[in-house]
């Protein structure tokens, strides 16, 4: 009689667990189906240029450049590149659905700068303009002046 109920209640649980991970879309059931993105991703930046102003040298400035996705797509940002080394980005690597908002962070090394620099960031993604670039400006003191 045990061996019984032992048996019945592991043939219950097989039964239970095989169907419920069935999800046929033939069956009718059609509210676990993954639809895939077809919307376009539109980046729109709150600020495309960001001036640090008079800064010493041997410094490391930063700023964030908040941007959102006002598109109908997942926004992904494939990568971000900067015209020199002294600057690095740092920024969100998930997709951002419609209407989401992430940062790019930039930092500028200002050791062995002098006078007015400019440097740019270039953020290349899947949305409609697919390479936006952003710019970082500083009058840079070096301490012999």
């Amino acid at each position: 009689m045990r061996t019984g109920l032992i048996i019945l209640v592991i043939f219950s649980s097989v039964i239970i667990v095989s169907c419920s991970g069935n999800k046929n879309p033939k069956s009718g059931n059609q509210e676990n189906i993954e639809v895939p993105d077809t919307g376009e991703a539109i980046i729109s930046f709150s600020e495309y240029e960001h001036d640090f102003g008079i800064v010493e040298a041997g410094e490391n400035i930063g700023c964030f450049f908040t941007y959102t996705n006002s598109g109908s797509g997942n926004l992904i940002i494939n990568s971000v590149s900067t015209s020199c080394g002294c600057t690095v980005p740092k920024y969100d690597k998930k997709p951002l659905a419609p209407g989401e908002s992430g940062t790019l962070e930039v930092i500028f090394n200002t050791s062995g700068y002098d006078g007015v620099q400019s440097k740019t960031v270039t953020i290349h993604s899947n949305a409609s303009t697919p390479v936006v670039i952003v710019k970082i400006t500083a009058e840079v003191l070096s301490s012999r002046s």
